[in-house]
């Protein structure tokens, strides 16, 4: 397949300022495609926001996990997608592009819209060669079994995930939903032997009060390969006004943080962060949010990564 390129697409910023991608166990790389979005557009300058809010981090020291991802770190810059054509073929070039990087590296994707998702866990699912597990943070369920009367879109990868046996329903954990919708699209995860945490579950709850939530999911997911996808949209607009569909009530970043410090000795495969729309955001709130969510995932696996046995 022939790669496309848009003046949108980044070519000089790098998360963190780190080098450009070589061989460094861990890779970062933007996904810039929002064409199927269903309210507001702009997810495709996504990955270039967050690497602009990421310089902020200056030399890359986790407060909590006390090391830095810098040095183990490359960025690939953005994937060359063809954003104007349908959205088989964008899924198509992502899910290749992605297999590349995947097999060199763990993989950290900046969105873009949250059907990107979808191609990344094909190419993940053909890495590892089972279903994985999949912990999912968003407003929204994303198992509409169409979107609006289209066959796919940001908001049935979920379904169409189960479906094509990419994610293990039984290993499947959703966090924050609260959006409006049908009850079999919004119980579907859990009809389907998943765990549903919603936001309104978790209201008021964080540090210690967490701790059942999170041996709940550390349970149900056990060592099976795990994906991590995040729709910042997971935050409530107070913290994360620049998204296409936002929905009051959601988490807070703090929660948030403590999900991903406390189940970083999960068995990550790799990660993506979604739906930042930089138009839309206020002095640059939600690209903050998400280059700080990105950078805590990968100082939490540069930790264990270099953690005796692992």
């Amino acid at each position: 397949m022939a790669s496309a390129h848009f003046a949108f697409a980044s070519n000089t910023n790098r998360f963190l300022a780190c080098e450009p991608l070589a061989d460094q166990p861990f890779a970062i790389a933007g996904v810039p495609y929002d064409g199927v979005v269903t309210n507001r557009p702009g997810a495709r300058f996504g990955p270039q926001a967050i690497r602009a809010a990421s310089l902020m981090l200056c030399d890359g020291i986790h407060p909590f996990f006390d090391v830095s991802a810098v040095d183990q770190l490359g960025d690939a810059l953005d994937m060359r997608l063809p954003n104007a054509s349908p959205l088989p073929d964008v899924r198509a070039q992502i899910e290749v592009q992605a297999a590349a990087l995947m097999a060199k590296h763990h993989c950290v994707f900046l969105g873009g819209d949250h059907s990107v998702t979808l191609s990344l866990l094909r190419a993940a699912k053909a890495r590892h060669g089972q279903a994985l597990a999949c912990v999912h943070f968003d407003a929204h369920c994303d198992t509409w079994s169409d979107h609006f009367g289209e066959p796919s879109g940001h908001g049935t990868w979920t379904y169409e995930a189960i479906q094509e046996g990419l994610i293990s329903a039984e290993h499947t954990v959703q966090i924050g939903i609260r959006s409006s919708g049908e009850r079999a699209a919004r119980e579907y995860v859990a009809d389907q032997g998943g765990q549903i945490f919603t936001a309104r579950a978790l209201r008021g709850l964080d540090g210690a009060a967490l701790g059942p939530v999170l041996a709940a999911i550390r349970q149900r997911i056990g060592d099976r390969p795990c994906y991590l996808t995040l729709d910042i949209d997971v935050l409530d607009p107070a913290f994360a006004p620049g998204t296409g569909t936002p929905e009051p009530g959601g988490l807070t970043s703090a929660q948030v943080l403590t999900f991903i410090e406390e189940l970083a000795d999960l068995n990550w495969v790799g990660m993506d962060c979604v739906e930042v729309a930089p138009a839309y955001d206020h002095a640059e709130l939600t690209s903050n949010a998400a280059a700080t969510f990105v950078w805590t995932y990968l100082c939490g696996q540069v930790k264990k990564r270099h953690s005796p046995g692992a």
